[in-house]
């Protein structure tokens, strides 16, 4: 296996956690007597860059289906420390309504509903349905989509830049890291 970033050869082993079905994938009554997909969750440090990152990886797809279903505004605790969050960025970066900020894997909007509370302009990068309508329901712009570079030359090619960019809890979930960190930077 070669190194998600750098291409080099992955030999380090750092843990070998056994093997689990991807998180969120739900069985039903007509699939719980049916073999489950599981995937080994070895991890592997790069000793040229240090990336640390599962050997194996799920389709991103196959992650973020129509039948995703975390939604982070259900954390209270997820709510208060993003309240929190965009009162700070907003003060430490003087953001106002001649900024712009972009949310990837913005979820269901529960990060932006403070931006566009305080009158920023913000969009949301979302590829999941059901999240994504979950924002729009709140007033919160939100394209349907998987972030990368495509989508990152397309907003800015459209005057869409970002002022600010967040990705919580997203890199992890990314398999080809340097696709998407060139959209994070052609958004910029």
């Amino acid at each position: 296996m070669k190194c998600r970033h750098c291409a080099a050869e992955l030999t380090l082993q750092l843990i070998d956690l056994g093997s689990a079905p991807p998180s969120n994938a739900y069985l039903t009554r007509e699939t719980l007597q049916a073999p489950e997909k599981t995937y080994p969750l070895r991890v592997v440090v790069c000793e040229r860059c240090w990336l640390v990152q599962t050997e194996d990886f799920a389709q991103a797809d196959e992650l973020f289906s129509s039948e995703y279903a975390y939604f982070s505004g259900f954390s209270t605790s997820w709510l208060a420390h993003a309240e929190r969050y965009v009162a700070d960025m907003s003060e430490r970066f003087a953001l106002g309504p001649g900024s712009h900020v972009v949310e990837v894997a913005s979820n269901d909007g529960y990060l932006l509903q403070y931006v566009r509370a305080r009158g920023i302009p913000c969009l949301g990068v979302e590829p999941t349905a059901s999240t994504a309508k979950a924002a729009r329901d709140k007033g919160i712009e939100t394209l349907e989509s998987f972030f990368g570079a495509r989508v990152g030359s397309e907003l800015a090619a459209q005057g869409r830049g970002a002022d600010r960019l967040a990705a919580n809890n997203v890199l992890a979930h990314v398999p080809v890291i340097n696709v998407f960190v060139s959209g994070v930077a052609r958004l910029l």
